[in-house]
């Protein structure tokens, strides 16, 4: 009842939706950094919305079925293959032991996710199962660490009769990680030291993704906007945080981001397109729009109740 990792990618790592409570204490939350593909990814099984799964970066990752069960692959299309048949991305799939699931690289997007039936057997630390390679919390072994080669996934026993169906993402509810990315970001209190003229040429200026991208934040480069404050008293950070250092270069602090920062904030960039961005790599263009924070309020709990957050799956 398990798959074997054969080949484990470029980065492929445990999560399930977070690890939420412990910021006082310099826990970061984790889970996965586009939770849209993710919570679709649990949906099509029935799984409860946090079920652990695989995030796989880049892609690479081959595993061997040894039990089997009903997958799903949501995200980037990364020429995931079954044996010698292609498939696509926001479908599941009937597997069967003996069979060979292997990614290869991105076509669109960045990350993928594996989901399987009943959600992988993952022992939790502080409430969740997400891997953090920084604070070494989490994962197979509780270490933080990737998955390697020889580690094996357990998941619950699934018997794949006639009636199995396998089932995919509604059409208008599958990103394109091609079109023009504008970003929704709600000012903060510190925007109050970016003048008029720096708020505005944040928000009418283009930046691109810069090779200095990770789980931590994504790295921005073009033209530089300037605080007031040269730093402030280090204090708690957000997820989809802004902050600009004294280069003016935006950096939007993403799932295992640090508890506290001392940089100046302009906004923070809404959770749900804080995820969008997490599909974008080097070298893609963005742009931010001023966001009302009723409005992200509002989308957020709609979004919540469509896929049962906070709730388990009955």
């Amino acid at each position: 009842m398990a798959f074997k990792v054969i080949n484990p990618g470029l980065l492929s790592l445990i999560e399930d939706f977070g690890r939420y409570g412990y910021q006082h204490i310099g826990v970061t939350t984790g889970g996965p950094m586009d939770e849209h593909a993710f919570l679709w990814a649990n949906r099509l099984l029935g799984n409860d919305y946090d079920a652990p799964q695989i995030e796989i970066t880049v892609g690479q990752l081959q595993l061997d079925v040894q039990q089997a069960t009903i997958i799903a692959i949501t995200g980037a299309d990364l020429g995931a293959r079954i044996n010698d048949c292609a498939i696509m991305p926001w479908h599941s799939y009937a597997v069967q032991p003996g069979d060979r699931i292997a990614f290869n690289t991105p076509v669109t997007g960045l990350r993928a996710y594996l989901a399987v039936q009943g959600g992988f057997d993952i022992a939790k630390q502080l409430g969740s199962a997400s891997a953090v390679s920084r604070e070494k919390i989490g994962g197979l072994h509780q270490d933080g660490k990737k998955l390697a080669a020889g580690d094996i996934l357990h998941y619950p026993s699934f018997t794949l009769g006639p009636e199995t169906v396998c089932t995919s993402v509604p059409e208008q509810f599958i990103p394109d990680y091609q079109a023009p990315l504008t970003l929704g970001v709600i000012l903060g209190y510190q925007c109050d030291s970016f003048s008029k003229a720096q708020i505005s040429k944040f928000f009418n200026s283009d930046y691109q993704i810069t090779g200095d991208i990770d789980r931590m934040g994504y790295r921005l480069s073009g033209t530089p906007v300037h605080s007031s404050l040269d730093g402030i008293i280090s204090e708690g950070i957000s997820y989809g945080a802004i902050q600009v250092p004294k280069d003016g270069q935006p950096i939007v602090l993403l799932r295992d981001r640090q508890t506290i920062g001392g940089y100046p904030k302009i906004g923070c960039v809404s959770s749900l397109d804080a995820a969008r961005l997490s599909q974008r790599g080097p070298g893609s263009s963005v742009c931010f729009a001023l966001k009302d924070i009723h409005q992200a309020e509002a989308e957020r709990m709609i979004y919540n109740n469509f896929f049962n957050i906070g709730r388990k799956a009955a």
